[in-house]
């Protein structure tokens, strides 16, 4: 299926109106009026013509392994990071439904460490403790953003996986999404539903600010969407998964990703109904877990559709934002897909897959990873301490 509006990509002006729609039940028996649409964010830019299919990089023989420039670790591992040797890789996808990633192109990224799992409710529960952070999902939402709404129902919480209970159309995402008062990285599923004894499971429900706030906390930052692939193919070149070419190679389920019937029925051949603990698959070739499927991961970039053709060194991505499907709400990308990931409804778990998502969004199947760039060699050639 091509582009869905998947609430991982919603803005949050999406999670407004479907909070609005709860929260305005009352004024409009028998269903959920649209009611007065949030303040619209100023767009950042005006919209370019979205890039044209580029089949140039096919063209190119693959391979062997793409060359890079920093394939020896410049020092100890920090703890809990791998080394990404960087170098020259192909980035994007040649899906065609996946219009927003082409054209393919090459594109050299230098060395840098990255963390070797998802971070961790373990990992953030310890920055939550030391410095009193408190994440969007936990914050009242502002009255402004909700004229008319009755203060009582203004209350923080995010949105959640619901499935339903048959057989739906994939036109309406709201239908398999409920915003629940109380969700949180500490309930992710709603107050009712904890994280206690599930240290090594990825957090959720944090939105870009959030992750962007840990990994100022840590010393890190959040990886650019070049460096996210380039790890995530793992010295791979142009293969169609992360692991390979083969979705199931040996029998197994090399991801947490859906399989049955999507959204109501999720067999859970590969072992987790909903997210798994971090590491629970094997690793890339880089020793990184999870760059497929389980949650999706932000990444440092704004989000606009295509990518531009020239070569290009350390991309930092796009200056400004837009999504033609909401114009006026600024978006960051995403990258990995997440256990809601199937062949009937989403790929985007593929290695030059995108998502993208309002910074202030976060929802109970995104999470995140760090990154950190090495310190630079001194004139002298020794390492400042």
């Amino acid at each position: 299926m091509t582009w869905p509006a998947h609430p991982s990509w919603f803005a949050r002006s999406t999670l407004r109106l479907a909070l609005g729609c709860a929260l305005m039940m009352a004024a409009a028996p028998g269903g959920c009026a649209p009611g007065p649409q949030p303040p619209a964010r100023p767009s950042r830019s005006e919209s370019g013509p979205e890039a044209p299919a580029d089949d140039r990089a096919a063209s190119k023989p693959d391979q062997e392994a793409p060359p890079a420039l920093d394939r020896k670790p410049p020092g100890p591992a920090p703890e809990g990071m791998v080394w990404v040797p960087g170098g020259t890789f192909w980035m994007g996808a040649d899906d065609p439904s996946m219009s927003d990633a082409r054209p393919v192109h090459e594109v050299t990224v230098d060395g840098f460490w990255m963390d070797r799992t998802e971070v961790t409710n373990r990992q953030f529960a310890r920055f939550v403790a030391a410095t009193g952070y408190v994440t969007v999902a936990e914050r009242k939402p502002d009255p402004k953003d909700f004229p008319g709404a009755p203060p009582e129902n203004l209350v923080p919480g995010s949105l959640v996986f619901t499935p339903p209970a048959g057989e739906v159309s994939f036109e309406d995402p709201l239908i398999w999404w409920r915003y629940v008062p109380g969700a949180s990285w500490r309930h992710p599923e709603g107050p009712e539903t904890t994280i206690e004894g599930k240290d090594h499971y990825p957090v959720v429900q944090v939105c870009w600010d959030d992750a962007m706030a840990y990994a100022r906390w840590a010393g890190k930052r959040l990886p650019t969407e070049a460096e996210w692939e380039c790890a995530a193919r793992g010295g791979k070149v142009r293969t169609r998964y992360v692991w390979g070419d083969t979705l199931r190679p040996d029998g197994t389920w090399p991801a947490n990703i859906w399989q049955g019937h999507f959204p109501d029925r999720n067999s859970a051949a590969d072992g987790f109904a909903r997210t798994a603990p971090v590491a629970s698959f094997p690793p890339n070739g880089y020793g990184l877990f999870d760059m497929a499927g389980n949650v999706w991961e932000w990444c440092a970039d704004w989000y606009r559709p295509g990518y531009e053709v020239s070569p290009d060194h350390n991309p930092q991505g796009p200056s400004s934002s837009y999504d033609p499907h909401e114009p006026g709400v600024a978006k960051r990308v995403q990258r990995g897909g997440s256990f809601l990931c199937s062949d009937q409804y989403c790929t985007r778990y593929l290695p030059g897959a995108r998502g993208k998502g309002s910074p202030d969004s976060g929802a109970s199947h995104v999470g995140f990873r760090c990154a950190l760039s090495p310190r630079p060699e001194p004139p002298d050639g020794r390492r400042a301490p």
